[in-house]
């Protein structure tokens, strides 16, 4: 999420919890050993029943962050399994820190070697940031100036790496509030209701692909992909025109159409319709904008 100070990004990455999918029973046993080899599991809940969200700080460093230590300890990637990590001000964190995470967000586990032991750790976690446009924080803001040379701006937005860039795969801008919406009585969508559509496209996911062992439409691999999620020929025509205009590489294309799966079966459809696949390409589009030189 890009957006300038006070708009409300920090706020909606702490909700997203509220809105993720029930843990299944292997889910939460898979984050309960996570947490007891850390050390962090309470005596009084034995297991864990709600969704981790971790938010470490921008000093964090890359042991901290992939785990580490004499006898190799789960990190905050580990951590965060089967929840969200979450990285406020991206451009604050080290940008060796940050590159580290580009293994992990592809293959969903690390390794740590030691001249002891070398264990792999399970890290399938949203990975959630946010960001401000430049320093001073609102460049494009229609309410205020930005006071960042050109120069500036490149340089605090060249701190996040196009591959990494690449692995995240919705983009949005997060526009500050009006005060006549913070006024309004009009009624909106709660967390609760958000969430019962949310399960039930995850259990749309959990029974297409039971007998694959995987949970939902982001763990497909490209195989899977050609058997689950087939485009009609609308939608090829527009992945590719966007496939052309906007420069996507082969992962950007697999992560486009592993959205659109997702909205479709929040749309609940069996197939992936155009206007699906139209919302999946919009989501990725503001590295035209804050990264196009």
């Amino acid at each position: 999420m890009v957006g300038t100070p006070g708009s409300g990004k920090t706020m909606l990455a702490r909700r997203i919890p509220s809105i993720l999918p029930d843990l299944t029973f292997e889910e939460s046993l898979e984050i309960t050993k996570i947490h007891s080899i850390a050390g962090l599991l309470s005596k009084d809940i034995p297991i864990l029943l709600e969704r981790p969200f971790r938010s470490p700080h921008h000093t964090v460093t890359i042991n901290s962050l992939i785990g580490g230590g004499k006898i190799p300890k789960p990190g905050e990637i580990s951590l965060a399994h089967f929840g969200v990590l979450f990285l406020d001000e991206l451009p604050e964190f080290n940008k060796n820190t940050l590159e580290v995470l580009r293994g992990p967000l592809e293959d969903r586990e690390v390794t740590i070697s030691r001249v002891n032991a070398s264990l792999t750790y399970p890290c399938n976690f949203m990975f959630v940031t946010s960001m401000n446009p430049c320093p001073c924080g609102f460049f494009g803001s229609k309410e205020k100036e930005c006071t960042c040379s050109p120069e500036a701006i490149s340089r605090y937005m060249s701190k996040i790496s196009g591959p990494l860039l690449d692995r995240i795969d919705i983009q949005v801008e997060v526009t500050p509030v009006k005060y006549q919406k913070l006024e309004s009585n009009e009624k909106v969508e709660s967390s609760e209701e958000i969430k019962e559509r949310v399960n039930k496209a995850r259990k749309i996911q959990l029974e297409r692909y039971k007998k694959h062992g995987i949970f939902s439409n982001s763990e497909l691999t490209p195989h899977l992909s050609n058997i689950y999620c087939k485009l009609d020929f609308k939608s090829k025509e527009i992945v590719q025109n966007a496939f052309d205009r906007l420069g996507l590489s082969a992962r950007g294309y697999g992560r486009i159409i592993k959205v659109a799966r997702t909205i479709a079966d929040l749309d609940e459809k069996e197939n992936i319709e155009a206007h699906h696949i139209a919302e999946a390409i919009q989501y990725r589009s503001l590295d035209r904008k804050y990264w196009k030189n």
